[in-house]
């Protein structure tokens, strides 16, 4: 695409004709198909979404939400595909790449500067997924925890989330850490990673300047509702498992006293706990192995009728 072309993609945007002269330009890899750091990888059809859902979105700095820390926006976004390079879960890499500008100012300086010499480089992409589902057995996890972790193999099969039906993009922001390793990319669901705490301090923060959607307002309303739902289920297979490690542990240890278990299971989270659970279920079986059902006696009853078969 031409200078000329990608100056009426911006004009879209500014509400003064800009030239090349007050632009800066720059190219960004958004986010790409590999599993990444946090083993979850954006299905192909959710990068053709994101691909839409992106054009237009600013740029700031460590997803910070005050409007005076906006200093770019994404005019062009694009699909780059290369067929020889291999993603860890056997598909073509395929990254989301976008083109930004930010107007050429005193304040702008030196971010222009750190972006030439290959500081300011790595980004991350502010957006919500409907579904983040198990490579291996399908189960979407948002909406319940499945037998599988995510970085474990499974019969040479590793287990990571796939990220699928991208319902909004946010923004974008300069980071110091990228979480997938080779599109040099962070990403930050806000529903998915925003934790309660963090939440509740961007509404006590809020100044004037400060941006916050409806969509992010209402986002932050469903994540604490749904806390409050799974916190309650977990509190009960938390107690589930607590029991089970109890009855395990009289096996082994008939001596000793479970509420010492009890007590160290309180400290446990449910990963921990389930893998206790796991341990002293196989120790335990090696001490009392499953009983065979008895099997009838090969002696034939002295009531068999015999006289009357033919």
């Amino acid at each position: 695409m031409t200078v000329k072309e990608e100056l009426a993609l911006i004009n879209e945007y500014s509400r003064k004709e800009l030239s090349e002269d007050d632009v800066y330009i720059f190219t960004l890899t958004l986010c790409d198909n590999e599993v990444d750091r946090d083993f979850e990888k954006f299905s192909l059809d959710a990068l053709r979404t994101l691909k839409e859902l992106f054009k237009g979105k600013t740029g700031i700095t460590d997803h910070s939400m005050r409007s005076k820390d906006q200093s770019a926006r994404i005019f062009r976004t694009y699909l780059e595909t290369d067929n020889q390079k291999i993603t860890d879960s056997g598909e073509s890499y395929t990254a989301l790449k976008a083109r930004a500008y930010m107007l050429k100012t005193e304040s702008n300086a030196d971010l222009i500067k750190e972006i030439d010499g290959g500081i300011k480089k790595e980004v991350s992409v502010s957006c919500s997924a409907e579904k983040c589902v198990c490579s291996i057995c399908g189960k979407d996890l948002k909406k319940r925890e499945c037998k599988h972790i995510k970085g474990k193999t499974y019969g040479k099969k590793l287990c990571y989330g796939i990220l699928t039906n991208p319902t909004d993009a946010y923004e974008w922001s300069f980071v110091a850490v990228p979480a997938q390793r080779k599109a040099g990319v962070t990403k930050s669901f806000f529903k998915e990673e925003q934790t309660l705490q963090k939440g509740m301090d961007i509404l006590k923060s809020m100044t004037e300047d400060t941006v916050l959607t409806v969509n992010q307002a209402s986002e932050i309303r469903e994540y604490i509702a749904e806390l409050e739902e799974l916190s309650a289920e977990a509190l009960t297979y938390k107690q589930h498992l607590t029991e089970e490690i109890q009855r395990y542990a009289l096996i082994i240890m008939p001596k000793v006293d479970t509420k010492q278990f009890t007590q160290g299971c309180s400290f446990m989270n449910l990963s921990e706990l389930r893998s206790l659970r796991d341990g002293l279920k196989k120790q335990a079986g090696e001490i009392m192995p499953p009983a065979l059902q008895l099997r009838a006696s090969a002696k034939e009853s002295s009531n068999n009728n015999n006289a009357f078969k033919i």
